[in-house]
């Protein structure tokens, strides 16, 4: 079997949903740090809102990771998917043995 083209939509839609997954992975490991460093600062800290900001970073990397990595490895699938499009012209495509 000789894979030929690939679709570009296709293989950005399951970078980015690989993206959204790695993203909420990484996000609750720097949720987790913050948490700890929030509440070490919030014990030896004076300042009003120290503990706040650590805290606010935590929440947010659970938010705002899945989402920049989704969106990054979808473009990052179409572009590698278009790249392979054009290799596979020029060198007949990759040849898959499944038995």
């Amino acid at each position: 079997m000789v894979i030929r083209r690939v679709n570009p939509i296709s293989a950005g839609k399951i970078g980015g949903a690989l993206g959204a997954l790695l993203g909420v992975i990484i996000g609750a490991c720097v949720s987790l740090v913050m948490l700890v460093a929030g509440s070490a600062i919030a014990a030896t800290d004076d300042r009003p809102g120290g503990a706040f900001m650590g805290m606010f970073f935590g929440v947010g990397a659970i938010i705002v990771l899945p989402i920049f990595y989704a969106v990054f490895m979808f473009v990052y699938g179409l572009i590698i998917a278009a790249l392979y499009n054009f290799a596979a012209k020029w060198t007949g495509g990759l040849e898959v043995d499944a038995s």
